[in-house]
This record gives C-alpha cells, structure tokens and sequence, in this order.
C-alpha cells in the first residue's frame, strides 16, 4: 500500500479526492470558519463579560437608580461586545452561504433591528444566548478533531532504530526511513508499518483496527503504525512511514470525511434563499398586523434552522467516530446513507471470503508411509522454494527440519528435486515431475486446489493437498448480512467454477459466476443495478476495482487490500473480519433513524415557536426567549446524536467455525 493508496481516487464525490484542509461551505465548514475567527474560548469570554455588564445594567436600574445613566451605559457596552462576532459571522455567511449561515443572519437582522429600536437589553441578550449555544454546538461537533488528534498521539513517542554494528539509538516517527531497522520491545509502539525480519509477539490493534483480542504475529508478517508490542522483542523493517503508513492515511481519511457535505444538507441547502424570503415576509406580516416589535423579533429568532441543520452533520460524525472504534474507516458521510439501502451482496472469493493464503488441506500417504513422515517431507522441501505452494507446505509443521540436503534444483513449473547427504533424491511437484523420471504418480486424487505428490528414489510416497481456507467468520457473516435482508448474495472470482461452487455451498451462496474477468466483474454489478438492486460489493484485490466503483457502496476488505482497492471502496475494513459487514449496514441504519428523528423534531420544533412568536405568546422579551427554546431544541438533536457514540460491537459474539 502505497501514499496512494487510501487517497487517489480521481473525484470526493465517489472515491477520495487528494487530502486537503481547505475550508467548505458545509455546515461543519461553517462552523470552523467562525471558531478560527474568534476562537470558541474568545467568543465564550465576551458573551460572559457582556452578561455581567447585563446584571450589573439591571442591579443599578432596580436598586440604586433608574434615573441613571450607568444602566444605559452598561448595557450599551453589553450590546456592542457581542455585537462584533455576530456581525462578523453574519457577513461570512453572505460571501459564503450555508444553511448554517441564516441563523447569523437572521439573529444579525434582529440585533440590529433591536438597536434601531432602542431595546439595548434584547441587543445584548439575544447575541448572548445564541453566542452561547453555538459555542456548545461546535464544542459538540468539533469533538471529532480529539478523536483525530488521539489517533496521531498513537506515534507520538520513540522508538529503538537499530544500526548494522548491532548499536540502538532512539529516535521519533519522523525520523524514521523506508528500509530502516527498528528494535520494537515489550510494551512499545510500533511507529511506522513494517515487516517483521524476527520475533514472536502478541500485538494490541485495538486502537487502530477495533480487534479486541490480541493478534499474534511472527516473522514474515506485517505490522501497523498504532499498535503495542505486548511481549518478546521484535525486529521490524520499516515499509513506509508518516502519512504513507494505514495510520496517517485513516487519519487523512477522517479529516476529508469530518468536512464531508451529508445529501441531506445538500437538499436543504437549495431551499436556503426561499426560507429566507419567506421569514422575512412572515415577520413584516406580524409587524403590520401587530405592531409589535417584540413579537417580530421574536418570529426572526424562532425561525433560526440550527436543530434542522444540525440533525445529519451531528449524527453522521458521531457514526464515523464510532465506525474508527470498530476498525471501520468511512470515506465520506454520503456513503453511511447509502449504506442503509444496499439490498443485495456482490462478493469476491479470493482474499475476502476466503484468506487468500494457501493451507495444508489433506495428507495422503502411500501404504507404509505415516502422516507424519509424508509432512515433514514436504515441509523440510517446502522449505527450500519462494513458490506459494512450497510456502504454505513449510508452514504447515513447525519442526526442525528433518533432513539435510545438499543438492537442490528447481524446475520452473514443475517442482524440485533435492539429494540428501546421504545420497537419496527426492522429488516434490506436479505429477510431470515425477513422470519425467520414469514414476508413475497413480491414482491421481480427486481435488479442486494445488496439489503436490512426492517421491524418494524413485517411490511415490504420497500427495499433499493444499487449498485456499475459507475465513472462519465467513459462514456466520453471510448468514447475519441475509438476516439484514440482503438474501440476493452473488459469489464473484476469477477462480474455477468447481472451487467457487463449494466455496459458496459452505458460506450458502446459491448464485456463483467463475471464471470471470474484471471487466466481467463490473458488467454483473451493472446487471444488479439495473434490475433494481443497490448492491454492497465487497473485495480486496486489482480485479475488484472496477466493481467496487460500480456498486451502490464498495468496501475494501483489510489495510491490506491492494493501492487500486482501497481507492476505489467507499469504507474500509482494517482489519478482515467478515462480521464488520453487519456491523456498518447496521451502523448506518442506526444514523439514517437517527437523521431521520432529528430533522422532525427540528422542523417540527421551529414551526411551533415561529407560531408562538407570532402570535406574541413568548412575552415581552419574545426574542430572547426564543433564542433560548430555539438552542434547547438544538442541543436536544445533539443529546439525540450523542447516544450513537453508545453503539458498540467491538467485542462480536466468538466464531463459529465453518
């Protein structure tokens, strides 16, 4: 995985577009525009001066003089401390309109109508109020840069980089280079991905990949910037580092989807001129036909959309926040909402239901030749080849190798052949191999993946078979995704027809296409489309890309998908557990409900208060007691949104094995 390899994709709209921090014009934007402009702390300090200068204006009014000019005075300075933010946000707004940006201007519109008509107490109250609730807004809604910056404290300490000589010195994440050598001890970090050159170890991933359980690894594997080092001492190869590794780009990748614009806020937005027009003309209405200042105001105030604008931006940041918990990355809120409607799944085999890596399947051994003697055989060859299969066999039995040899040639295609100390030669491979030495490798078993016969001075020995494991979540997480009402489950690989059959048969998919090339994999999410579906199409590899862009949501399956994968998935699982599946079409199901019960209340609640202002039923200071009902309803949508953060699978119920 390369820099690329989260952020490439050509366009935000479906892929990731290149990583920026330029402002937006969404609502979040917005709101970050006004916090660099004042500072939430600046803001918060002048509406709590100007509340005393208001307390002080109203103590020497009632008990020392009303005749006083102090009240006047100090009411007056009230009004013109909070008057600056509030005026300045309101001009932003002009230039960069939001639906956010009407509550500035509507509450700016009723300051200064307030001024005009000498009612300094309402001048200076209601910027108060309001200064006071978006400051508790964007405390709520900028919670999600902690999370961001809790992420880059996980490498923000020293590391052991070791030299040629065997010498250690201690260094930082950015000090660290591709090819460096780094001593990674008991209860360290890792600072950069790597590979693993020697060692034993238990490593924590939770803070990274929500696996709870620790994963052990040992050399030949690949580790993650982020994670903890829980026992032996490792020696890692630095692979890439700072924002080339999964860690910097899952950073990357919730800072573009913290400014995402949700559809629903797009879909208001077009509105946003009407609404405007219409309340101005309500609240001229309720001026001529009252005559009342207060009740006018007080309609202006009401009328504010904050709870309305709020109700998707303060749900779906809450689910992305909660999605990094569960090892979930999500590219971009738009994507959660598209998420909820999948209603059929389009699956590859390799590296996704399956492990991707070779395993020993059967042992067949000739008469008079052990289980145990056939393996080690193979493992003790296995050993002596880089080919996959030679690979998995030398995994397979993790002994001292049993044999010395002291000849070995490797034919490209066939196999090996290996002479031992004492002059015995051995033959591992296909059956040409041994053929081609006058052997006769008969019976040929009957199997659908790798398979290897092995000979010993020209004696068949017996047939190793190998075959590509399915993932022990596998048949678990396609039974919960048709619980989850995606019953329509298209099995896609490139593989054989005979191996993806029983592939599917273990996991219950009836609907399998073999053979296939990438071009035929998109041309069947296409099909989907087009008989009405909203596929989910899931993958991990190159021949996956095209289809990945084709669904109605692609997620890559683990950080270790390939560059191509990861830009074109919408989500992506860092950690390859089949049951996160479940966990996001349920995730995002939650967070539409959620939306879905926020913008009601919202709507529902400003049309009440829009009348009961005009109908002059707030009291005198109708203005200020709307902007007080109107920030209730707002940090209720918030609370609402809130209770998402109490989702939590991280711990899923154990495997059942398939």
């Amino acid at each position: 995985m390369s820099a690329t390899g989260f952020s490439s994709a050509p366009d935000v709209g479906r892929g990731l577009g290149h990583h920026t921090r330029q402002a937006t014009a969404s609502e979040l934007g917005s709101l970050m525009s006004r916090a660099e402009r004042w500072g939430l702390g600046t803001r918060l300090v002048l509406a709590m001066v100007a509340c005393w200068l208001l307390v002080i204006a109203l103590a020497w009014k009632y008990l020392v003089s009303s005749n006083s000019a102090v009240p006047d005075l100090a009411a007056t300075g009230a009004a013109l401390l909070v008057a600056a933010p509030v005026l300045s946000a309101a001009i932003a707004s002009l230039r960069h309109p939001s639906l956010h940006g009407l509550t500035d201007q509507l509450v700016a519109v009723a300051m200064l109508a307030s001024w005009a008509t000498g009612d300094l107490l309402t001048a200076a109250l209601l910027p108060i109020v309001m200064i006071v609730g978006h400051v508790l807004e964007e405390r709520s809604l900028l919670g999600s840069q902690e999370a961001i910056r809790a992420l880059e404290r996980l490498v923000d300490t020293t590391t052991l980089r070791l030299h040629p000589d065997g010498t250690t010195e201690t260094v930082t994440a950015s000090q660290l280079a591709v090819g460096d050598r780094l001593e990674v001890r008991a209860g360290d970090r890792v600072l950069a991905d790597g590979l693993i050159l020697s060692g034993q170890s238990s490593l924590d991933m939770a803070s990274l990949t929500g696996e709870s359980v620790p994963v052990e690894v040992g050399p030949g594997e690949h580790v993650l910037a982020g994670t903890i080092n829980l026992s032996g001492v490792l020696t890692v190869e630095v692979t890439r580092t700072g924002e080339e590794t999964a860690l910097g780009q899952v950073i990357a990748l919730m800072e573009v989807a913290e400014e995402a614009k949700p559809p629903l806020t797009r879909l208001l937005e077009r509105y946003a001129g009407r609404y405007m027009a219409l309340i101005m003309t309500i609240s001229a209405a309720v001026w001529f036909a009252s005559g009342s200042t207060a009740a006018m105001l007080a309609v202006l105030v009401a009328s504010c959309p904050c709870a309305v604008v709020l109700a998707a931006p303060a749900a779906s940041i809450a689910a992305i926040a909660v999605a990094a918990r569960h090892g979930i990355l999500i590219k971009g809120t738009a994507f959660l909402e598209h998420l909820a409607d999948v209603t059929s799944l389009v699956i590859d085999k390799t590296g996704t239901l399956t492990t991707g890596r070779l395993a020993l399947s059967r042992v067949l051994p000739r008469p008079g030749i052990s289980d145990e003697q056939l393996l080690a055989l193979g493992a003790s060859l296995g050993a002596l080849s880089s080919h996959p299969v030679s690979r998995a066999l030398a995994r397979s039995m993790d002994v001292p190798q049993p044999f010395d040899f002291v000849d070995v040639q490797e034919e490209h295609g066939l196999g090996l052949r290996a002479v031992a100390s004492d002059g015995t030669v051995f033959l591992m491979g296909r059956p040409a191999l041994l053929e081609g030495e006058g052997i006769a490798p008969e019976p040929v078993p009957e199997h659908d993946g790798p398979m290897v016969c092995l000979s010993r001075d020209g004696t068949l020995l017996g047939w190793l078979l190998l075959s590509d494991s399915l993932r022990p979540e596998a048949e678990q997480a396609m039974e919960e995704l048709r619980g989850l009402g995606l019953t329509r489950q298209i099995l896609l690989t490139g593989d054989r027809r005979a191996v993806a059959q029983r592939i599917g048969a273990d996991v219950g998919i009836d609907l399998v296409e073999a053979e296939v090339l990438p071009t035929d994999k998109m041309a069947c999410v296409q099909r989907e489309v087009a008989h009405g579906q909203r596929p989910l199409v899931v993958g991990d590899g190159i021949n996956d890309a095209l289809a990945l862009r084709a669904g109605a949501v692609g997620i890559a399956m683990g950080a270790d998908s390939t560059d191509v994968a990861l830009s074109s998935a919408d989500l992506v699982l860092m950690q390859s557990d089949l049951r996160r599946l479940g966990t996001t079409i349920r995730l995002s199901r939650r967070c539409r409900r959620t939306i879905q019960v926020n913008v009601g209340m919202g709507v529902g609640w400003t049309a009440i208060l829009i009348v009961c202002a005009a109908f002059n039923l707030l009291g005198a200071q109708g203005a200020v007691m709307a902007a007080v009902l109107h920030n209730a309803s707002t940090l209720a949508g918030l609370a609402n949104a809130g209770r998402l953060l109490r989702f939590d699978e991280t711990r899923l119920p154990g495997i059942r094995k398939a």
